[in-house]
């Protein structure tokens, strides 16, 4: 009976000191309350380039496998290793700001053969899709007609997005967060050139 009562008195103890480990604390509170330790304009970076940088890496191999041109090869496999390496750094910052990551609800990246549909590829991406540019027919589905990959597409879609990821890093090396900070400006370098690899210009409007 003493081992048994040792063995219990053991267990309690085990799960008191590790509820009151600060990693496991925060753990907890972000599970809870989903409180977190940055600013909203940086929460909303996490959303918005942690969900491009998961997509993106995915479609890049999906590119690399099936490109005809050097041009699109070569930007796939750029793509894979600017985003590969981002994500595991944005997962470690979430973590520190108490955000959730992989970001919740954000779509991965699927091809049924060889095709997508375009306004499926615009709300994965987190872009506004205008309904006047649909039928009718589509507004209830908002799907339209399905477009086979190209390397020219996929290429135009690279400088687009990485243009958009550019912008966020730009503006959180403004931020507050002396964390989310640094890791804009390590990261910028890298997605600038990612960016000009696609065909990207400096001035904003370039890439549109």
């Amino acid at each position: 009976m003493k081992l048994s009562t040792l063995f219990v008195a053991g267990v309690c103890a085990g799960t008191l000191f590790a509820s009151c480990d600060p990693y496991v604390a925060n753990e907890r509170q972000l599970s809870l309350t989903h409180t977190t330790l940055i600013d909203g304009d940086a929460y909303q970076f996490f959303q918005l380039v942690g969900s491009k940088a998961v997509y993106e890496n995915d479609y890049a191999a999906y590119a690399g496998s099936i490109a005809r041109s050097s041009q699109a090869k070569q930007l796939a496999a750029k793509v894979q290793e600017v985003y590969g390496s981002l994500v595991p750094k944005l997962d470690s910052l979430a973590r520190l700001k108490q955000v959730d990551f992989p970001i919740k609800g954000a779509a991965k990246y699927e091809t049924t053969g060889e095709v997508e549909t375009a306004v499926e590829r615009e709300k994965i991406a987190g872009n506004r899709v205008d309904s006047a540019q649909l039928d009718d027919d589509d507004l209830g589905t908002e799907r339209v007609p399905s477009l086979s990959y190209s390397d020219d597409t996929y290429i135009h879609h690279v400088q687009h997005e990485t243009a958009v990821v550019k912008d966020q890093l730009q503006r959180m090396t403004r931020n507050t967060d002396k964390e989310v900070r640094t890791f804009a400006e390590a990261s910028l370098k890298k997605v600038t050139e990612l960016f000009t690899l696609a065909g990207g210009k400096e001035d904003a409007n370039a890439h549109h």
